[in-house]
């Protein structure tokens, strides 16, 4: 049975109970549909071999080689992972494009007797989805929750979701700070993962409501922000927190201690810099580090790196609505959120 997906969130996915991605495992590694599985019809190696033959020898020799690899792989997945199932077990394959390779698993799973359905398009179908979705001017209101690096914005933003606010935390999507030290555990997801978290993000938005997003650049790490939601940021109208330099700096100490772990590589990214200061800058805050002064690294970042940045970016995007918010401290975040809350409220008045 093929599924033809009408959307990303497409209420037939929820009747099948695993997703099955029969792609190679570099293809999986990539991207893949949300929550699906890898039980390649084919390895990486055996992929590249059959397309080789293909182009070289004939599509019938690559074809019968294929498989025989399939049947085999197959074999190996049903014995293996997919031997615990019971006759209820409803699967639903996929590879690249919906074509011979989850053809050929999902009837040899049919010839057992499950249920099993097939993606339409496969991959393909689901990828084009993505980029239709991010790359669409969004039709939901945004405010941009604005405010140089230190400043808890993220932080916030988890607490006004917690409240019921309508959020996306692209940070959360990318798995990255966005700032030099703001790798996460795990890494980033490819350029296509985080379309697709992004594209499931934005697919799940209420329209009539307001989204709430961070300022971001352009990039997320190493991850860029598609069309549609960066062009969203750059003309929504701005929440901004000013909050003192020796506060975002103390709440940056303590919300890197994982940065501040390794300082080895806090030097290095420190070391990077050296393009963009003068060397007794830089020599500064390399003792910094060696005195894991980490509340005077950050304020010295913050004035001399961070901060002129953010204001020579925040001179190109500023039309005049944006609402600055004082935040003395961030010691207590429960009372900024509720002062975020205030703005959002007043921001939303007609």
């Amino acid at each position: 049975m093929d599924i033809r997906l009408k959307s990303l969130s497409d209420p037939a996915l929820a009747g099948f109970d695993t997703i099955i991605d029969t792609r190679s495992p570099l293809e999986y590694a990539e991207d893949h549909l949300p929550g699906a599985i890898n039980l390649p019809a084919l390895s990486d190696e055996e992929r590249a071999r059959v397309g080789t033959i293909y182009k070289q020898v004939s599509p019938f020799d690559a074809r019968k080689i294929g498989g025989a690899l399939v049947a085999a792989n197959a074999a190996r997945h049903i014995a293996g992972p997919l031997a615990a199932h019971d006759g209820a077990w409803r699967p639903l394959v996929y590879c690249w494009r919906g074509g011979q390779r989850s053809g050929s698993f999902a009837t040899i799973l049919g010839q057992i007797g499950w249920r099993v359905g097939r993606i339409e398009g496969g991959y393909k179908a689901w990828r084009a989805m993505v980029v239709e979705r991010v790359t669409a001017s969004l039709t939901t209101p945004v405010i941009v929750l604005d405010g140089n690096t230190g400043s808890a914005k993220t932080e916030i933003l988890h607490r006004l979701a917690a409240r019921g606010h309508q959020v996306i935390d692209l940070e959360g999507l990318a798995n990255h700070r966005g700032s030099l030290f703001g790798g996460m555990p795990g890494g980033q997801p490819s350029q296509k993962g985080f379309e697709g978290r992004l594209a499931l993000a934005l697919e799940r938005l209420d329209p009539t409501r307001p989204v709430v997003v961070e300022g971001e650049s352009s990039r997320i790490g190493e991850r860029n922000l598609p069309r549609g939601i960066w062009q969203a940021i750059t003309t929504a109208p701005r929440i901004r927190l000013a909050v003192p330099v020796t506060e975002r700096a103390a709440y940056t100490a303590r919300s890197y201690a994982d940065a501040c772990a390794d300082p080895v590589g806090v030097a290095r990214i420190i070391d990077s810099l050296r393009p963009l200061h003068p060397s007794d800058r830089i020599e500064e805050w390399l003792r910094m580090v060696d005195a894991a002064d980490w509340a005077g690294l950050s304020e010295g970042l913050m004035r001399d790196h961070y901060d002129p940045r953010y204001d020579k970016h925040r001179s190109r995007h500023d039309d005049g609505r944006t609402r600055v918010l004082p935040i003395a401290d961030l010691r207590d975040l429960d009372a900024a959120t509720s002062a975020v809350e205030a703005a959002l409220a007043a921001q939303e008045a007609p």
